[in-house]
């Protein structure tokens, strides 16, 4: 390998530019470098913005914690994954995604009607949302339609069924998941 003194003499080298491309040739990326790309088993990091059909914002970390998953993996998988794979670090990427993909359609069968003492006085209005979690620990969401004599109807299908949702997201980073983590 070529190098180029400088400095004296006090030990320190420059790799000429030929040499420098050589070596990362032979050491290949590392991670995060925007040569990696997007693939099953790699870590992910990334901004995002969803919207709305009508452009109204749903939600965005842009200027917060990066969004971190595994691609690929079963247990936090986001829904959008599939549409991710291939890009590279500081690729960004804009698609939709219909309900059936997302939150499902607006169920009319998951409007249903519970007792009027199994919600709160002070929260039993029209309009009223309501949040809880199943007994495997999902969230569930609702919504006061009518509050009659003994009962209270309530929309139990996620505020977003029925909604396409438009993605804007951009890959900060791809890391290679060694066997310890």
């Amino acid at each position: 390998m070529q190098t180029i003194r400088y400095g004296g003499g006090k030990g320190r080298m420059f790799f000429a530019p030929m040499s420098l491309t050589l070596l990362l040739t032979v050491l290949g990326p590392t991670p995060g470098n925007a040569q990696e790309t997007v693939a099953d088993g790699k870590r992910v990091s990334l901004e995002y913005t969803v919207t709305l059909e009508d452009k109204t914002v749903f939600d965005s970390n842009i200027g917060k914690e990066p969004l971190v998953y595994i691609h690929g993996s079963k247990e936090r998988v986001p829904f959008f994954s599939k549409h991710l794979t291939g890009l590279k670090v500081e690729e960004a990427k804009q698609f939709a995604m219909p309900p059936e993909d997302v939150y499902g359609p607006d169920d009319p069968e998951r409007i249903i009607e519970v007792p009027k003492d199994s919600i709160p006085e002070d929260r039993r209005k029209v309009g009223e949302k309501l949040e809880g979690r199943s007994p495997e620990g999902r969230p569930l969401y609702a919504e006061i339609l009518a509050v009659k004599a003994e009962t209270v109807v309530i929309d139990t299908n996620h505020p977003l069924a029925g909604e396409k949702l438009f993605f804007d997201v951009k890959i900060l980073k791809v890391e290679t998941v060694s066997e310890q983590q």
